[in-house]
Protein backbone atom coordinates (compact mmCIF):
# COMPACT_ATOMS: atom_id res chain seq x y z
CA UNK A 1 0.00 0.00 0.00
CA UNK A 2 2.82 2.27 0.78
CA UNK A 3 4.29 1.67 -2.71
CA UNK A 4 0.98 2.76 -4.77
CA UNK A 5 0.29 5.50 -2.46
CA UNK A 6 3.94 6.77 -3.32
CA UNK A 7 3.74 6.51 -7.12
CA UNK A 8 0.45 7.37 -6.98
CA UNK A 9 1.20 11.10 -5.39
CA UNK A 10 4.18 11.11 -7.42
CA UNK A 11 2.62 10.61 -10.46
CA UNK A 12 0.25 13.10 -9.50
CA UNK A 13 3.04 16.02 -8.75
CA UNK A 14 5.23 15.02 -11.44
CA UNK A 15 1.95 16.24 -13.88
CA UNK A 16 1.52 19.07 -11.86
CA UNK A 17 5.40 20.28 -12.35
CA UNK A 18 5.07 19.61 -16.11
CA UNK A 19 1.91 21.85 -16.39
CA UNK A 20 3.60 24.62 -14.17
CA UNK A 21 6.99 24.46 -15.00
CA UNK A 22 7.42 23.79 -19.17
CA UNK A 23 4.77 26.65 -20.23
CA UNK A 24 6.67 29.04 -18.02
CA UNK A 25 9.87 28.20 -18.93
CA UNK A 26 8.39 28.29 -22.86
CA UNK A 27 7.05 31.56 -21.77
CA UNK A 28 10.30 32.93 -20.44
CA UNK A 29 12.86 31.64 -23.14
CA UNK A 30 9.62 33.55 -25.69
CA UNK A 31 10.01 36.82 -23.82
CA UNK A 32 14.30 36.45 -23.97
CA UNK A 33 14.20 36.03 -28.14
CA UNK A 34 11.73 39.45 -28.33
CA UNK A 35 14.00 41.10 -25.52
CA UNK A 36 16.99 40.16 -27.73
CA UNK A 37 14.89 41.41 -30.97
CA UNK A 38 14.42 44.51 -29.60
CA UNK A 39 17.30 44.99 -28.06
CA UNK A 40 18.99 44.66 -31.52
CA UNK A 41 16.64 46.46 -33.73
CA UNK A 42 17.08 49.46 -31.16
CA UNK A 43 21.26 49.14 -31.51
CA UNK A 44 20.68 49.01 -35.42
CA UNK A 45 18.25 52.20 -35.46
CA UNK A 46 20.67 54.50 -33.28
CA UNK A 47 23.42 53.48 -36.52
CA UNK A 48 20.61 53.91 -38.89
CA UNK A 49 19.94 57.55 -37.54
CA UNK A 50 23.60 58.09 -37.91
CA UNK A 51 23.35 57.08 -41.38
CA UNK A 52 20.29 59.01 -42.58
CA UNK A 53 22.35 62.26 -41.09
CA UNK A 54 24.82 61.58 -43.81
CA UNK A 55 22.96 59.66 -46.37
CA UNK A 56 20.46 62.62 -46.56
CA UNK A 57 22.11 65.51 -45.09
CA UNK A 58 25.20 65.49 -46.84
CA UNK A 59 26.93 65.94 -43.27
CA UNK A 60 30.22 64.51 -42.54
CA UNK A 61 30.20 60.50 -41.65
CA UNK A 62 31.88 61.44 -38.47
CA UNK A 63 28.76 59.99 -36.40
CA UNK A 64 28.15 57.38 -38.39
CA UNK A 65 31.70 55.85 -37.91
CA UNK A 66 31.73 56.90 -34.00
CA UNK A 67 28.33 54.12 -34.04
CA UNK A 68 29.88 51.44 -36.39
CA UNK A 69 33.04 51.49 -34.07
CA UNK A 70 30.72 51.44 -31.20
CA UNK A 71 28.95 48.07 -32.44
CA UNK A 72 31.70 47.18 -33.07
CA UNK A 73 33.72 47.03 -29.69
CA UNK A 74 30.17 45.00 -28.33
CA UNK A 75 30.90 42.35 -31.10
CA UNK A 76 28.37 43.03 -33.56
CA UNK A 77 28.83 43.52 -36.96
CA UNK A 78 27.11 46.06 -39.15
CA UNK A 79 26.85 47.87 -42.30
CA UNK A 80 25.20 50.64 -44.36
CA UNK A 81 23.94 50.45 -47.34
CA UNK A 82 22.67 54.20 -49.38
CA UNK A 83 19.44 53.94 -51.63
CA UNK A 84 20.60 51.93 -54.31
CA UNK A 85 21.55 48.98 -51.87
CA UNK A 86 24.88 49.76 -52.17
CA UNK A 87 27.75 49.57 -48.89
CA UNK A 88 28.46 52.92 -47.46
CA UNK A 89 30.47 51.85 -44.43
CA UNK A 90 30.55 48.92 -42.37
CA UNK A 91 32.78 47.09 -39.56
CA UNK A 92 35.94 45.03 -39.66
CA UNK A 93 33.62 42.09 -39.71
CA UNK A 94 31.64 40.73 -43.10
CA UNK A 95 28.56 39.22 -41.13
CA UNK A 96 26.57 41.53 -42.15
CA UNK A 97 27.37 41.60 -45.77
CA UNK A 98 26.56 38.81 -48.04
CA UNK A 99 23.15 37.69 -50.13
CA UNK A 100 21.60 37.65 -47.17
CA UNK A 101 22.06 41.08 -45.77
CA UNK A 102 21.49 42.33 -49.60
CA UNK A 103 18.24 40.82 -49.51
CA UNK A 104 17.60 42.76 -46.17
CA UNK A 105 18.51 45.79 -48.04
CA UNK A 106 16.40 45.72 -50.86
CA UNK A 107 13.33 44.65 -49.23
CA UNK A 108 14.07 47.97 -46.56
CA UNK A 109 14.92 50.37 -49.82
CA UNK A 110 11.65 49.00 -51.42
CA UNK A 111 9.73 50.11 -48.46
CA UNK A 112 8.48 46.44 -47.84
CA UNK A 113 9.27 45.00 -43.84
CA UNK A 114 11.95 42.25 -43.95
CA UNK A 115 12.47 38.89 -42.17
CA UNK A 116 15.64 38.74 -40.71
CA UNK A 117 17.37 35.08 -41.09
CA UNK A 118 19.61 33.92 -38.53
CA UNK A 119 23.27 32.90 -40.50
CA UNK A 120 25.24 30.51 -38.39
CA UNK A 121 24.60 31.10 -34.77
CA UNK A 122 23.67 35.59 -35.29
CA UNK A 123 20.70 37.18 -36.19
CA UNK A 124 20.10 39.81 -38.83
CA UNK A 125 18.19 42.98 -38.28
CA UNK A 126 17.92 45.75 -41.17
CA UNK A 127 16.27 49.05 -40.56
CA UNK A 128 15.81 52.11 -42.79
CA UNK A 129 17.85 55.19 -42.71
CA UNK A 130 15.31 57.47 -42.84
CA UNK A 131 11.42 57.47 -43.64
CA UNK A 132 10.11 54.18 -44.05
CA UNK A 133 8.28 54.40 -47.24
CA UNK A 134 11.34 56.05 -48.75
CA UNK A 135 14.63 55.64 -46.82
CA UNK A 136 17.41 57.07 -48.39
CA UNK A 137 19.78 53.76 -47.23
CA UNK A 138 19.81 50.66 -44.77
CA UNK A 139 21.28 49.43 -42.11
CA UNK A 140 21.91 45.36 -41.17
CA UNK A 141 23.40 44.73 -37.99
CA UNK A 142 24.47 40.95 -37.44
CA UNK A 143 24.55 40.08 -33.40
CA UNK A 144 26.15 36.54 -32.22
CA UNK A 145 22.83 34.34 -30.56
CA UNK A 146 25.35 33.09 -28.06
CA UNK A 147 23.87 35.15 -25.47
CA UNK A 148 20.90 34.44 -26.14
CA UNK A 149 21.39 30.81 -26.24
CA UNK A 150 23.41 30.79 -22.87
CA UNK A 151 20.36 32.83 -21.08
CA UNK A 152 17.75 30.17 -22.81
CA UNK A 153 19.93 27.24 -21.40
CA UNK A 154 20.20 28.96 -18.32
CA UNK A 155 16.17 29.45 -18.03
CA UNK A 156 15.62 25.63 -18.62
CA UNK A 157 18.20 24.40 -16.44
CA UNK A 158 16.75 26.68 -13.52
CA UNK A 159 13.69 25.34 -14.37
CA UNK A 160 14.33 21.58 -14.44
CA UNK A 161 16.14 22.25 -10.84
CA UNK A 162 13.16 23.21 -9.71
CA UNK A 163 11.46 20.69 -11.44
CA UNK A 164 13.59 17.92 -9.93
CA UNK A 165 13.91 19.99 -6.86
CA UNK A 166 10.35 19.54 -6.74
CA UNK A 167 10.22 16.30 -7.30
CA UNK A 168 12.36 15.27 -4.61
CA UNK A 169 10.46 16.92 -2.06
CA UNK A 170 6.82 15.28 -3.54
CA UNK A 171 9.01 11.85 -3.05
CA UNK A 172 9.73 12.51 0.45
CA UNK A 173 6.35 13.91 1.49
CA UNK A 174 4.82 11.06 -0.24
CA UNK A 175 7.10 8.30 1.18
CA UNK A 176 6.11 9.98 4.79
CA UNK A 177 2.46 10.57 3.97
CA UNK A 178 1.75 6.84 2.51
CA UNK A 179 4.45 5.75 5.90
CA UNK A 180 2.47 7.75 8.17
CA UNK A 181 -1.10 6.47 6.31
CA UNK A 182 -0.28 2.48 5.59
CA UNK A 183 1.97 1.91 8.74
CA UNK A 184 -0.74 1.45 11.52
CA UNK A 185 -3.13 -0.36 8.12
CA UNK A 186 -0.53 -3.12 8.13
CA UNK A 187 -0.41 -3.25 11.73
CA UNK A 188 -4.26 -3.53 11.61
CA UNK A 189 -3.54 -6.29 9.25
CA UNK A 190 -1.50 -7.81 10.90
CA UNK A 191 -3.23 -7.99 14.27
CA UNK A 192 -6.26 -8.99 12.67
CA UNK A 193 -4.45 -12.21 10.87
CA UNK A 194 -3.01 -13.17 14.40
CA UNK A 195 -6.23 -13.06 15.58
CA UNK A 196 -7.98 -14.88 13.08
CA UNK A 197 -4.94 -17.66 13.70
CA UNK A 198 -6.18 -18.06 17.52
CA UNK A 199 -4.29 -15.11 19.14
CA UNK A 200 -7.53 -13.57 21.04
CA UNK A 201 -5.48 -11.25 23.21
CA UNK A 202 -3.83 -9.33 20.09
CA UNK A 203 -5.18 -5.30 20.07
CA UNK A 204 -4.22 -3.05 17.62
CA UNK A 205 -2.40 0.70 18.00
CA UNK A 206 -4.69 3.52 17.91
CA UNK A 207 -1.89 5.96 18.99
CA UNK A 208 -0.87 6.89 14.59
CA UNK A 209 -2.26 7.44 11.13
CA UNK A 210 -5.09 9.61 10.89
CA UNK A 211 -8.41 9.78 12.67
CA UNK A 212 -10.12 7.57 10.36
CA UNK A 213 -7.60 4.83 10.75
CA UNK A 214 -7.57 5.52 14.74
CA UNK A 215 -11.33 4.99 15.19
CA UNK A 216 -11.24 1.80 13.15
CA UNK A 217 -8.39 0.41 15.42
CA UNK A 218 -10.70 0.98 18.58
CA UNK A 219 -13.68 -0.01 16.30
CA UNK A 220 -11.42 -3.30 15.90
CA UNK A 221 -10.52 -3.27 19.22
CA UNK A 222 -13.85 -3.20 20.77
CA UNK A 223 -15.10 -6.11 18.14
CA UNK A 224 -11.73 -8.18 19.23
CA UNK A 225 -12.79 -7.78 23.21
CA UNK A 226 -16.13 -9.12 22.79
CA UNK A 227 -14.99 -11.97 20.75
CA UNK A 228 -12.42 -13.03 23.20
CA UNK A 229 -15.43 -12.60 25.54
CA UNK A 230 -17.56 -14.16 23.28
CA UNK A 231 -15.08 -17.50 23.01
CA UNK A 232 -13.97 -17.74 26.53
CA UNK A 233 -17.37 -18.23 27.68
CA UNK A 234 -18.31 -20.70 25.29
CA UNK A 235 -14.79 -22.35 26.26
CA UNK A 236 -15.76 -22.45 30.05
CA UNK A 237 -19.60 -23.75 29.22
CA UNK A 238 -18.15 -26.61 27.57
CA UNK A 239 -15.92 -27.14 30.16
CA UNK A 240 -19.14 -27.16 32.73
CA UNK A 241 -20.75 -29.04 30.67
CA UNK A 242 -18.05 -31.47 29.98
CA UNK A 243 -17.68 -32.08 33.31
CA UNK A 244 -21.30 -31.67 34.67
CA UNK A 245 -22.66 -34.13 32.04
CA UNK A 246 -19.65 -36.67 32.08
CA UNK A 247 -18.92 -36.93 35.62
CA UNK A 248 -23.15 -38.16 36.60
CA UNK A 249 -22.95 -40.60 33.18
CA UNK A 250 -19.86 -41.98 34.53
CA UNK A 251 -21.80 -42.70 38.01
CA UNK A 252 -24.95 -43.81 36.62
CA UNK A 253 -22.90 -46.59 34.32
CA UNK A 254 -21.32 -47.53 37.67
CA UNK A 255 -24.30 -48.17 39.58
CA UNK A 256 -26.17 -49.50 37.01
CA UNK A 257 -23.48 -52.10 36.41
CA UNK A 258 -23.64 -52.41 40.31
CA UNK A 259 -27.23 -53.81 40.27
CA UNK A 260 -26.38 -55.81 36.98
CA UNK A 261 -23.89 -57.66 39.12
CA UNK A 262 -26.85 -60.35 40.47
CA UNK A 263 -29.80 -59.36 38.28
CA UNK A 264 -31.53 -61.83 36.20
CA UNK A 265 -34.27 -62.46 33.61
CA UNK A 266 -36.02 -59.13 32.80
CA UNK A 267 -34.56 -57.51 34.90
CA UNK A 268 -31.05 -58.24 33.49
CA UNK A 269 -32.09 -57.48 29.81
CA UNK A 270 -33.66 -53.50 31.39
CA UNK A 271 -30.56 -52.91 32.80
CA UNK A 272 -28.13 -53.63 29.63
CA UNK A 273 -31.10 -51.53 27.90
CA UNK A 274 -30.37 -48.76 30.28
CA UNK A 275 -26.83 -49.49 29.91
CA UNK A 276 -26.64 -48.54 25.84
CA UNK A 277 -28.69 -45.75 26.59
CA UNK A 278 -26.27 -44.39 29.17
CA UNK A 279 -23.36 -45.38 26.41
CA UNK A 280 -25.17 -43.79 23.58
CA UNK A 281 -26.03 -40.60 25.97
CA UNK A 282 -22.30 -40.22 26.24
CA UNK A 283 -21.50 -40.60 22.89
CA UNK A 284 -24.32 -38.25 22.20
CA UNK A 285 -22.42 -35.50 24.64
CA UNK A 286 -19.14 -36.69 23.91
CA UNK A 287 -20.37 -35.31 19.64
CA UNK A 288 -22.24 -32.11 20.84
CA UNK A 289 -19.06 -31.28 22.66
CA UNK A 290 -16.91 -32.17 19.36
CA UNK A 291 -19.36 -30.15 17.17
CA UNK A 292 -18.63 -27.06 19.85
CA UNK A 293 -14.85 -27.04 19.82
CA UNK A 294 -14.85 -27.22 15.78
CA UNK A 295 -17.38 -24.26 15.66
CA UNK A 296 -15.14 -22.42 17.82
CA UNK A 297 -11.97 -23.45 16.22
CA UNK A 298 -9.06 -20.95 15.57
CA UNK A 299 -6.44 -22.71 13.60
CA UNK A 300 -3.16 -21.99 13.04
CA UNK A 301 -2.23 -22.75 9.27
CA UNK A 302 0.71 -25.52 9.56
CA UNK A 303 1.78 -27.27 6.54
CA UNK A 304 0.05 -30.91 6.85
CA UNK A 305 1.32 -33.84 4.45
CA UNK A 306 -2.23 -34.82 3.30
CA UNK A 307 -0.93 -37.59 1.63
CA UNK A 308 0.97 -39.15 4.53
CA UNK A 309 -2.13 -38.43 6.78
CA UNK A 310 -4.56 -40.08 4.54
CA UNK A 311 -1.76 -43.29 4.41
CA UNK A 312 -2.09 -43.05 8.13
CA UNK A 313 -5.58 -42.98 9.08
CA UNK A 314 -6.03 -46.06 6.66
CA UNK A 315 -3.55 -48.35 8.29
CA UNK A 316 -5.17 -47.19 11.58
CA UNK A 317 -8.36 -47.68 10.31
CA UNK A 318 -7.68 -51.33 8.55
CA UNK A 319 -8.21 -53.56 11.31
CA UNK A 320 -11.73 -51.97 12.34
CA UNK A 321 -12.84 -52.37 8.58
CA UNK A 322 -11.14 -56.24 8.80
CA UNK A 323 -13.33 -56.89 11.72
CA UNK A 324 -16.49 -55.62 9.83
CA UNK A 325 -15.64 -57.52 6.60
CA UNK A 326 -14.93 -54.68 4.88
CA UNK A 327 -12.63 -53.55 2.27
CA UNK A 328 -10.23 -50.20 3.12
CA UNK A 329 -7.85 -48.65 0.74
CA UNK A 330 -6.01 -45.60 0.02
CA UNK A 331 -5.76 -44.35 -3.36
CA UNK A 332 -2.21 -43.54 -5.13
CA UNK A 333 -1.88 -40.21 -5.28
CA UNK A 334 0.54 -36.95 -5.75
CA UNK A 335 3.12 -35.91 -2.49
CA UNK A 336 0.58 -32.96 -0.90
CA UNK A 337 0.89 -30.50 1.41
CA UNK A 338 -1.98 -28.61 2.84
CA UNK A 339 -2.72 -25.45 5.36
CA UNK A 340 -4.40 -26.78 7.80
CA UNK A 341 -4.72 -26.66 12.07
CA UNK A 342 -2.60 -29.12 13.82
CA UNK A 343 -4.60 -32.95 14.35
CA UNK A 344 -7.65 -31.37 12.00
CA UNK A 345 -7.37 -33.64 9.02
CA UNK A 346 -6.73 -36.66 11.09
CA UNK A 347 -10.19 -35.77 12.76
CA UNK A 348 -11.80 -35.21 9.52
CA UNK A 349 -11.07 -38.61 8.31
CA UNK A 350 -11.66 -40.67 11.43
CA UNK A 351 -15.27 -39.44 10.91
CA UNK A 352 -15.46 -39.87 7.74
CA UNK A 353 -14.05 -43.16 7.76
CA UNK A 354 -16.23 -44.21 10.67
CA UNK A 355 -19.32 -43.46 9.12
CA UNK A 356 -18.26 -45.23 6.02
CA UNK A 357 -17.79 -47.93 8.40
CA UNK A 358 -20.90 -47.98 9.53
CA UNK A 359 -22.62 -47.15 6.40
CA UNK A 360 -20.97 -49.72 4.58
CA UNK A 361 -22.05 -53.63 4.62
CA UNK A 362 -19.89 -56.50 4.92
CA UNK A 363 -18.17 -56.84 1.45
CA UNK A 364 -18.38 -53.57 1.06
CA UNK A 365 -15.43 -51.29 -0.02
CA UNK A 366 -14.37 -47.91 1.27
CA UNK A 367 -11.11 -45.56 -0.53
CA UNK A 368 -9.94 -42.97 0.70
CA UNK A 369 -7.69 -40.32 -2.12
CA UNK A 370 -6.93 -37.10 -2.68
CA UNK A 371 -5.23 -34.99 -5.66
CA UNK A 372 -4.62 -31.42 -6.70
CA UNK A 373 -7.64 -29.64 -8.45
CA UNK A 374 -7.54 -26.27 -9.62
CA UNK A 375 -4.97 -25.11 -7.04
CA UNK A 376 -6.68 -26.85 -4.31
CA UNK A 377 -5.90 -29.95 -2.40
CA UNK A 378 -8.93 -32.28 -2.99
CA UNK A 379 -9.74 -35.08 -0.35
CA UNK A 380 -12.44 -37.66 -0.86
CA UNK A 381 -13.68 -40.82 1.65
CA UNK A 382 -15.68 -43.25 -1.15
CA UNK A 383 -17.88 -46.31 -0.38
CA UNK A 384 -20.10 -48.53 -2.29
CA UNK A 385 -22.93 -48.43 0.77
CA UNK A 386 -26.79 -47.51 0.16
CA UNK A 387 -25.93 -43.76 -0.42
CA UNK A 388 -28.21 -41.30 0.65
CA UNK A 389 -30.75 -39.29 -1.16
CA UNK A 390 -30.96 -35.46 -2.43
CA UNK A 391 -32.87 -34.36 0.55
CA UNK A 392 -30.55 -36.25 3.02
CA UNK A 393 -27.53 -34.42 0.83
CA UNK A 394 -29.20 -31.04 1.96
CA UNK A 395 -29.39 -31.16 5.73
CA UNK A 396 -26.49 -33.69 5.89
CA UNK A 397 -23.97 -30.74 6.90
CA UNK A 398 -26.18 -29.87 9.87
CA UNK A 399 -26.54 -31.16 13.38
CA UNK A 400 -29.10 -34.48 13.37
CA UNK A 401 -29.21 -33.36 9.92
CA UNK A 402 -29.66 -37.19 8.47
CA UNK A 403 -32.25 -39.08 10.87
CA UNK A 404 -31.80 -42.04 8.96
CA UNK A 405 -27.84 -41.93 10.43
CA UNK A 406 -26.81 -45.24 12.34
CA UNK A 407 -24.71 -42.88 15.05
CA UNK A 408 -25.64 -39.61 16.54
CA UNK A 409 -25.71 -37.92 13.55
CA UNK A 410 -22.99 -35.26 13.91
CA UNK A 411 -19.88 -36.81 12.15
CA UNK A 412 -20.62 -34.44 8.97
CA UNK A 413 -21.31 -31.64 10.96
CA UNK A 414 -18.18 -31.77 12.91
CA UNK A 415 -16.65 -32.51 9.46
CA UNK A 416 -18.03 -29.44 7.78
CA UNK A 417 -17.22 -27.24 10.92
CA UNK A 418 -13.63 -28.05 10.57
CA UNK A 419 -13.45 -27.64 7.26
CA UNK A 420 -14.90 -24.08 7.22
CA UNK A 421 -13.16 -23.29 9.76
CA UNK A 422 -9.46 -23.80 7.52
CA UNK A 423 -11.07 -21.84 4.75
CA UNK A 424 -12.21 -25.22 2.67
CA UNK A 425 -15.33 -26.99 2.21
CA UNK A 426 -17.33 -30.11 1.60
CA UNK A 427 -19.72 -31.64 -0.95
CA UNK A 428 -21.49 -34.96 -1.39
CA UNK A 429 -21.67 -36.98 -4.56
CA UNK A 430 -22.79 -40.00 -5.52
CA UNK A 431 -20.34 -42.88 -6.01
CA UNK A 432 -20.71 -44.64 -9.72
CA UNK A 433 -22.17 -48.00 -9.58
CA UNK A 434 -24.40 -46.62 -5.70
CA UNK A 435 -22.62 -45.34 -2.62
CA UNK A 436 -21.78 -41.73 -1.30
CA UNK A 437 -18.48 -39.68 -1.81
CA UNK A 438 -17.40 -37.04 0.62
CA UNK A 439 -15.15 -34.52 -1.56
CA UNK A 440 -13.51 -32.10 0.57
CA UNK A 441 -11.67 -28.94 -0.63
CA UNK A 442 -8.66 -27.79 1.53
CA UNK A 443 -6.03 -24.86 0.99
CA UNK A 444 -2.63 -25.33 -0.51
CA UNK A 445 0.15 -24.82 1.49
CA UNK A 446 1.84 -21.24 0.16
CA UNK A 447 5.14 -23.69 -1.34
CA UNK A 448 2.49 -25.75 -3.18
CA UNK A 449 0.66 -23.20 -5.18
Amino acid sequence: MTRRLTWTLLALTSVLLVLAVVPLAVLMTARERVAFRDDQRAATRVIASAAEEHLSDRKPPTGMRRELNAAARAGDCAAVYDASARLVASTPCSAARGEEAEELVEDVVAGHEPEPPEDEGRLLTAEPAGEVRQPVGAVVLARSAAPLDARIAAIWGWSAAIGVAGLAASVLLSFRLARWVSRPLSALDSTARKLGEGALDKRADVSGGPPEVRRLAATFNTMAARTEALVHGHRAVIADVSHQLRTPLAALRLRLDVLGTGAEGDTAAELDAAQEEVARLSRLVDGLLAVARAEQATPRPTAVRADEVVTERVAAWSPVAEERGVRLSASAGPALTASLGSGHLEQILDNLIANALDAVPDGGNVTVGHQVVEGSAQVWVRDDGPGMTDEAKAVAFRRFGNPEAKGTGLGLAIVHRLLTANGGGARLADTPGGGLTVVMRLPLWAGER
